[in-house]
Parts: structure tokens; sequence; C-alpha cells
């Protein structure tokens, strides 16, 4: 059998008939009832549209993993010294680096080949590099990283060159990688007739899965019988929630927060079930607390930061600014005629000072980042004189945050 289905028009047809069967006489009552039920109708719409507004919502919440990390289990910074060979005439100049001649010299001398003492050897396509690459936790032997190599020399170019085999340190002075293999270089330069363009740099370029690792770096991972997640940023709430969430997963008392930044787990005895155990509580959601109060500004470039937690008080500030204007006119002065003199330059230098009059702005109370930011636009000030104003304001007592340069 077909459906029928009623409209919002049929439905209010049907409810208004209804009501005339009731009191079919009663016209000026229908038509009080019908504007009753329009009225009923559009708060029912408006209360359903702003149900998103001021239903709750869930809180925003992060994984352990993304905030705290394993003490000890970390990348392991390697860095080595070599040489870069094959170049098409882009080379360290021997001249100016003598370093670059001094390897090569003592590389031949390890294969058996020596230079006469005292031979000038000019090379054009062979660049002394310092190669760097990053060990990441848990690497073993025979796995291979990238890594990048850069110009120490003056080397116009490493596109096409390769790297010679080249050992990798570790901050102990122990090697944990040797690298070899051929450049890619992301750059690319063209020049004659003394013009040259150039895109990105030619002095550096990686070798991906250039550097195998040739010993690994012990972790504390399977090391007593507790370990310790370092939060990424020192807060006493992300502490104590971290520590509340694994105790309600894993049992109480299995972590404890000891101070804003660190908290201690209590680990199974076994390798296999403490990869499970850590697998089981990186992945348990915590809600963030909200950041402190704080505003970053750059020095360098002029540039300012505002976080969610940034509160004004009323204050007045003033400000104007102040500009300098120098202007050079050459002047050329010539003698008479048959006098023998010699025509003179001079420079005729204007020097003005504009200050333009800053007037007296009262900025409200600002309890929300919109209300801050409208505060601060209407000062009309250029980024840089705003760090000395938000400097200002802070010194009064009316800026509600911490002020961090850059």
């Amino acid at each position: 059998m077909p459906r029928h289905f009623l409209t919002a028009d049929a439905l209010d047809t049907a409810l208004l008939a209804r009501l005339d069967e009731a009191d079919p006489s009663a016209d000026a009552a229908r038509d009080s009832r019908h504007d009753t039920l329009l009225r009923w109708l559009i708060a029912a719409a408006l209360l359903v549209a702003s149900a998103a507004l001021w239903w709750p919502q869930e809180a925003q919440a992060a994984r352990i993993k993304e905030v705290a990390s394993v003490q000890g289990v970390r990348n392991n910074q390697l860095v080595g010294y070599g040489l870069v060979v094959g170049l098409d005439g882009t080379g360290d100049q021997t001249t100016s680096a003598p370093f670059t001649t001094q390897s090569l010299n003592a590389m031949l001398q390890q294969m058996g080949v020596t230079v006469p003492p005292g031979v000038a050897v000019q090379l054009r396509n062979v660049a002394a590099v310092m190669v760097t690459a990053t060990l990441p936790p848990f690497a073993q032997p025979g796995q291979a990283i990238d890594v990048v190599v850069s110009s120490l020399g003056n080397a116009k170019s490493l596109r096409g060159g390769t790297l010679v085999a080249t050992p990798l340190k570790g901050a102990d002075g122990q090697v944990y990688a040797l690298s070899q293999g051929n450049l890619i270089v992301g750059g690319a330069g063209a020049s004659a007739g003394g013009s040259k363009v150039q895109v990105n740099t030619l002095n550096a370029g990686r070798i991906p899965a250039g550097a195998t690792v040739e010993r690994s770096v012990p972790t504390p991972l399977a090391q007593g019988d507790s370990i310790q997640l370092d939060l990424a940023s020192a807060d006493y709430s992300t502490a104590r929630d971290v520590a509340r969430a694994i105790n309600a997963k894993m049992g109480a008392d299995t972590a404890q927060a000891l101070d804003g930044r660190t908290v201690r787990v209590r680990m199974p005895a076994t390798p296999d079930a403490r990869v499970n155990f850590l697998a089981d509580i990186e992945n348990l959601d915590i809600a963030l607390a909200a950041p402190a109060a704080r505003v970053v500004i750059n020095a360098r470039t002029g540039s300012v930061v505002v976080n969610q937690a940034v509160t004004l008080k009323p204050c007045a500030v003033a400000h104007g600014s102040l500009s300098v204007t120098i202007s050079s006119t050459p002047v050329i002065s010539q003698p008479g005629p048959l006098s023998n003199g010699q025509t003179v330059r001079a420079e005729k230098a204007e020097i003005a000072i504009n200050q333009q009059p800053g007037s007296l702005i009262q900025l409200p109370e600002g309890a929300k980042l919109t209300e801050v930011v409208k505060a601060l636009n209407a000062l009309g000030a250029t980024p840089q004189e705003l760090l000395a104003i938000l400097q200002a304001i802070k010194a009064a007592g009316a800026l509600n945050a911490e002020l961090e340069v850059i």
C-alpha cells in the first residue's frame, strides 16, 4: 500500500480542523489558536536550531603519546667530516680552503698513494663537507638512515657529487654509522657573462638511506622495575591526569606524578609485557588543561602571538610615532672664467624630524582573545611598535600574561 506523509502545512490544517470540530462556531477563537500554534512551531524551530550552541560538547582530549615520552628513548645526533668527489669543476679552491687538500692527502695515504712533498695540488672536483644524521631510538646495526651533507669550504655546487665513506660519531666519540653515496641537491643555478641565477641552495644535499648503522644505543626500557614519562611541557594538571588515566586502566598505584613534568610508572618484568604495557597506555585519552597565559614576541621579525588565556585589564595608552628624514642633494660649485680654479662637488644635507601626535586611548577590559585583539588593533600600531606597547602594559599590571621574547 502507498504511504502518505503529512507536510507541515497539512499537519497545521489537520490540527486546526480538529480544533474547529470542538467549536465550529468560534471563528475568533480559531484565529487565536492559529496564531498560538504558529508561535509554538517557531519557538520549537529556534530551540532546535540553537541546540548546537548550548548543548554540552565533549572536551578535546589528547593521547599520552602526544604529551609525554619515555625517558631515555630518544634520537641521537651524529656528525662526521668527509669529502665529496666527482664535482664538475665546482669544488673547493685549494688556495682558500687548504684543509681540503690536507684531507685528500690523508685519504690517499690510507690507500697507499703518497703525494710528493712540495707539490701544490689544484683541486676543483673535491669539496670538504660536514655530514649529519639522526640516529632514531631502537636502531639496530644494518639499518639505513638518511644523512645531510653540507659544504665547509667555498665550493660553488655539490650537484653530481659522491660522498666518500665517512664515519659518523656521537657525542661520546664512538662511531655509530658509516655514510656513503650520491648526493641529491634540490637547488639549481646557472651563470654566464657575469650574471648568475640560482634557485635554493647548491651547497647542501641529502642522501636517502645514505648511512648504515654500525652500533646500537642501549635504552633504559628494559632496566629497573619502572620507567619515567617526561611531559613535553611542565604542567601539574597534565601530570596528574596522566597518572590518573594510567591508574584507571592498569590498576591503582601503577603511576605516580613526581612533579609537573615527570610521571613514574611501574612496569612488568619481561620485555614483551613491557611493550604491550606501553602500547596500551600510550593511547589513553587525557583532557588537556588550559595553558598559561602567554604572549610570544619575536623581536627580529616583529611577530606577536597571543594565546587564548590572555586577558586585558582596563588601561589607557598614548602612542605617537617619531620619524627622522635625511635627504642629501649634490651641489656643484664652478670657478669663474679664467680664474684657474677647479670645480668642487659638495653635498647639501637636510634633516627633518616629524613627530605625529598621539592621543590617549582607553583600552577596555578584555576577558576573551577576540576582545584583546580588538583593543590592541584600536591602537593602530605596527607590529614593531606593538612590542614596546605590550611591554609597557605588562609593566603597568594591565596585561594578564607572561611575555616571552624569542
